[in-house]
């Protein structure tokens, strides 16, 4: 049997759950991806700034294109100043252009950035070869297709297959950063990371949740020991998930040993998510109270259950009526391998924020925190996700293992995948993803 490699994304075990509901397809032997191995990296002419080009599905007000491609044309207020990029957004392919779209008044106001219609034009600058330095991916928002199982099916991956044609006609690559999960198809995610480290780019994914400041300003302890983990969140799937999915991996995968995969998922809603809540246990089917408790008190946005300006603790009775209609609430139960339980509930209108709590085994002690989000105009949770990939663009390295957004992009399509089949337990032996964390905490501190 193969061993497991620090990136445990084995080509000889490629599971990937089929689009007509069945049991996960086993594939046998490596699977065939034409690579071009380790092309070298673009290097710039340090004599001049960096040039970053944008590949969009839409650039509207408050879409993620504009939360991201304004910060690095403005700059962004960062750690008691204001931040400018070291570099130049130059280029940027949008594929669909709604009511109040910008990327054209965005062309009129920076005489150095330009809109090119296909993603090839916008590498290169018009021109046959790779002329960036880094590219920022971000398939979030617009008009495309959902499928039966609830997946909204954006074009991150055929996007990024695009980007893929450029680097190989070129001989040479450069760092990309990829907005939320990888994809909605977990087999085109893993073809995206071993594509990425065969050709050997850099390559920077996932939530704005991670970086966000937090209140208390804590991270989960290197090598802590843990037995359960919980994670509140507002929202739905596929879109929510992830950033709950997110919030929860970034906490868990500085335990002691580090990630070690995920051996199985099971999902409920709706009256499910309530009859698990009633039982105390994981081993019932349910999960650890006190931690949901934990979660809802760190909560800045719990809606009281009753009249009062106090901060009302809900009772389990009390918080089904709480929750939108037509709104959930979702729940993933998951179990890592090394025996770590984690739940994820999505219930929104009992919160609109997300916060996290875990047991310390042994002590039983707990630890519970508040990432925040600032409200919609100021949205400034993106800036240390732009911050991160501009020092990924200086250095050629990204900040943030992408072995964290390969697992929660699987978490996020396995949990899709246990709701479509009814709830089913679905054993994750393609989640076998084993990293270590970096020791350095990456969220917005000051």
């Amino acid at each position: 049997m193969l061993a497991r490699r620090e990136v445990a994304v084995s080509l000889r075990r490629c599971c990937g759950f089929r689009e007509d509901g069945g049991a996960p397809v086993q594939h046998a032997g490596v699977l065939s991806f034409s690579f071009v191995s380790g092309l070298p990296m673009n290097q710039p002419d340090r004599n001049r700034r960096l040039r970053i080009a944008a590949v969009v599905t839409e650039y509207r007000r408050y879409s993620h294109a504009q939360h991201i491609l304004d910060r690095f044309l403005w700059g962004y207020g960062f750690e008691g100043r204001h931040h400018r990029p070291e570099m130049d957004l130059v280029s940027m392919y949008v594929d669909q252009q709604p009511e109040g779209e910008l990327s054209g008044e965005r062309v009129r106001q920076f005489p150095q950035l330009k809109a090119y219609p296909s993603i090839g034009e916008a590498l290169t600058l018009g021109g046959d070869k790779l002329a960036v330095d880094g590219i920022l991916l971000i398939g979030e928002h617009g008009r495309y297709p959902t499928n039966e199982k609830g997946q909204k099916l954006y074009p991150r991956y055929e996007f990024f297959q695009k980007i893929i044609e450029v680097f190989r006609a070129s001989g040479r690559t450069c760092p990309v950063f990829n907005d939320k999960h990888l994809s909605w198809n977990w087999d085109w995610a893993q073809e995206m990371v071993e594509t990425a480290k065969t050709m050997g780019f850099a390559f920077m994914a996932g939530s704005s949740l991670p970086v966000t400041r937090r209140i208390p300003a804590i991270d989960m302890p290197l090598q802590a020991e843990l037995s359960e983990a919980f994670c509140l969140a507002p929202g739905g799937i596929d879109g929510y998930d992830i950033h709950a999915l997110e919030t929860a991996q970034c906490m868990v995968e500085r335990r002691k040993g580090g990630e070690t995969g995920v051996e199985y998922i099971e999902a409920s809603q709706e009256g499910e998510v309530w009859s698990r809540m009633e039982r105390d246990e994981w081993d019932q089917g349910g999960w650890d109270r006190e931690l949901l408790q934990a979660c809802l008190c760190r909560s800045q946005s719990l809606v009281p259950s009753r009249e009062g300006f106090n901060h009302v603790l809900p009772t389990t009775a009390e918080i089904p009526a709480q929750v939108k209609e037509n709104h959930g609430p979702y729940c993933y139960r998951y179990r890592h391998r090394d025996g770590l339980k984690m739940t994820m509930l999505l219930a929104e209108g009992v919160v609109n924020d997300f916060t996290f709590a875990a047991r310390f085994r042994g002590t039983g002690k707990v630890l519970s925190t508040h990432f925040h989000l600032p409200p919609r105009e100021v949205c400034n949770f993106f800036s240390p996700l732009a911050y991160h990939a501009e020092q990924m663009f200086l250095t050629g390295k990204s900040p943030i293992p992408i072995e964290r957004n390969l697992l929660t992009t699987g978490l996020t399509a396995a949990g899709v995948e246990s709701l479509f089949q009814g709830g089913k337990r679905l054993p994750t032996p393609h989640l076998d993803i084993v990293y270590q964390p970096r020791p350095q905490s990456t969220f917005w501190r000051t």
